[in-house]
């Protein structure tokens, strides 16, 4: 009995460890996104795939015929609404970059919508938001990415030389 269950964990871990190496570097990307970080310097987003990995790992024997990349997908989505929502209750700045002028609810709709390609039908019931919400987050969004406000312009002074 004991040699069966040492087997079946055996085979657990080649199956994560071979899905990991497929899947974890556009997880990551997607994690990097979210958390609006440069790719060279994410720590936030590394810790967000982290926990989302652990946690399909965890759930890994009862998959039972779903795809791990949109559980794990999922979890990240998850895990970066509630952190946002956290960190905004604590007035955080808000982080660079492209994505970075974005409300964290508008960068995951835009993230999930765009890059991962995530149905209106499927990210509303993720998010537990009507569709027609989310088509509007997601709108706004893009037209805050493609155009995004201008800063305001320093005014020169100056000076003119009395004559």
């Amino acid at each position: 009995m004991r040699e069966r269950h040492v087997a079946q964990g055996a085979r657990r871990a080649r199956e994560f460890e071979a899905f990991v190496a497929g899947a974890a570097g556009r997880l990551l990307q997607t994690a990097t996104l979210l958390t609006a970080e440069p790719p060279d310097a994410n720590p936030r987003a590394r810790r967000l795939l982290t926990h989302a990995l652990a946690h399909t790992y965890a759930t890994w024997d009862r998959l039972r015929g779903e795809d791990p990349y949109d559980r794990t997908r999922q979890q990240l989505a998850v895990r970066f609404a509630r952190g946002a929502w956290h960190r905004h209750a604590f007035f955080r700045p808000a982080p660079g970059g492209v994505l970075g002028i974005l409300s964290p609810q508008e960068r995951l709709i835009l993230v999930l919508r765009l890059y991962e390609g995530v149905a209106e039908e499927q990210t509303a019931a993720l998010l537990g938001l009507p569709v027609e919400r989310v088509r509007a987050i997601c709108l706004r969004a893009m037209a805050t990415v493609l155009h995004p406000p201008r800063e305001a312009v320093p005014k020169k002074v100056v000076e003119v030389a009395p004559s």
